[in-house]
């Protein structure tokens, strides 16, 4: 037992009767949910001890729940909302768009213009598939590379997150091996190869020793907890991979339109071979997701230039490309390209709350240390900070810390996910007063685990 585990548990147990006492309704809908839907929640992600809150609203960075209480939103429908909930000009634009048609099941012009223009801010982006999610985006991404290498096996990073994709659901969670889901043979995932966050020397020598097609990685795991990479280390992984004739697929689901308009290539100045996307790339509407790169590579998947299904490597979708997806899409993108600045201030203002938030972990004696690139921020209860995702979970003083973190942030009208890996990914239009009112929020907690 951890020495902060009693601790920790009493405060559990005093945030608990104030959960329940203000989220009744919640209960009340959860105990309905679980007779019809597997653990009453659509996501297992989006469940939290005892009970989630079940959300009526989505306005700007605010959600209310069934009960009516009003939570500032930090987690902004999984990192999608850059620009708030529901913004008015996108929202009118589908609106508008979706009176002539949800899913012709044709091709349409939109996803014409929405290519063209990411081809003009993504780098390495010369050509663009859309697809249904960042995870079909990873699944395509993938087996493109392997067309296009002609080799077998795909590394990744243990701790990284790719969506439920069978060959990349392996090395999520601790302890790091293995399959991550029951009814997952070992077989799908006996090319897939998991290594460490920040050690070029482990992908060196796993490049070395495997005919690896590609190394695919989320430039800052997001899921993780927002681990930054060290300097020099995603410049390391480009030259590493060029040097043994891999590619480099960058999962910038998160990351992309986030970090900057052109997503963690622009940022970091490293260029990927392949660069997926979801999220934020479909404006907030479902069925989001792209895959794109060099012309060279993305050819693979002409059908024209290659006939022949066996020669080419297959992508599909009934809802690929769909008009009210794409136009939300194309709507925001085409807002942000237009307003790069805002880019600037936005990653200024949560790198400086990061900073004042270390500030406060060690004033408390280190119990807490933040990880941050840009806008993107991460909490651990860990003994030092963390280099990589497997430090996030093993340095930890307690899990119960996280349990009651989560808990004491929704008492005070706070959301984010997850409950075990805190991390924030806030929109645009958080106001630094939000911001400050996390500080403080989060401080006092601090100071409630510690007398």
């Amino acid at each position: 037992m951890s020495l902060y585990d009693p601790k920790a548990e009493a405060l559990i147990s005093r945030y608990l009767k104030i959960y329940e006492d203000m989220t009744s309704k919640s209960r009340e809908l959860f105990e309905r949910a679980g007779r019809f839907i597997p653990g009453g929640v659509v996501y297992h992600i989006r469940f939290f001890h005892p009970y989630p809150i079940y959300v009526i609203k989505a306005k700007e960075t605010y959600v209310w729940d069934v009960d009516g209480n009003k939570y500032e939103d930090y987690w902004m429908g999984h990192g999608t909302h850059i620009l708030g909930h529901s913004p008015d000009f996108v929202i009118d634009k589908v609106y508008e768009v979706s009176r002539y048609g949800t899913h012709f099941g044709f091709e349409n012009i939109y996803a014409i213009e929405y290519a063209e223009l990411l081809t003009k801010i993504i780098p390495n982006c010369n050509m663009v598939k859309f697809t249904n999610s960042g995870t079909e985006a990873n699944m395509y991404a993938i087996r493109l590379a392997r067309t296009y290498t002609k080799r077998r096996y795909i590394v990744k990073i243990k701790g990284g997150w790719h969506g439920g994709l069978d060959q990349l659901h392996t090395g999520v969670s601790p302890p790091f091996i293995g399959p991550e889901s029951a009814g997952l043979p070992e077989d799908l995932i006996k090319y897939t190869i998991s290594i460490s966050y920040n050690d070029l020397n482990e992908l060196e020598r796993v490049l070395k020793s495997y005919d690896v097609a590609a190394v695919i990685m989320e430039p800052v795991p997001g899921a993780g907890g927002c681990i930054e990479p060290i300097e020099g280390y995603l410049k390391g992984v480009r030259e590493l991979v060029d040097r043994y004739g891999s590619l480099l697929i960058f999962d910038e689901v998160i990351t992309g339109f986030r970090l900057s308009l052109g997503g963690a290539q622009e940022y970091f100045n490293v260029k990927a071979d392949i660069i997926t996307l979801g999220k934020i790339i479909g404006g907030g509407m479902p069925g989001a997701g792209a895959l794109c790169g060099k012309e060279e590579i993305m050819s693979l998947l002409n059908h024209i230039k290659y006939p022949d299904p066996r020669n080419r490597s297959f992508h599909g979708g009934t809802f690929t490309g769909n008009p009210i997806t794409i136009v939300a899409g194309f709507t925001l993108i085409n807002y942000l390209n237009r307003n790069k600045e805002m880019y600037t201030s936005f990653n200024r203002m949560w790198s400086n709350i990061a900073k004042e938030m270390d500030k406060v972990c060690e004033e408390y004696n280190r119990l807490c240390w933040i990880t941050n690139v840009g806008n993107m921020l991460g909490i651990h209860f860990t003994k030092s900070k963390p280099r990589n995702i497997e430090e996030a979970y093993y340095l930890r003083y307690s899990n119960k810390i996280y349990e009651a973190f989560h808990l004491y942030m929704r008492i005070n009208k706070i959301l984010y996910l997850s409950e075990k890996m805190p991390h924030l990914m806030p929109s645009m239009i958080h106001s630094e007063n939000q911001a400050k009112r996390f500080v403080d929020v989060f401080k006092e907690f601090l100071y409630e685990l510690k007398t």
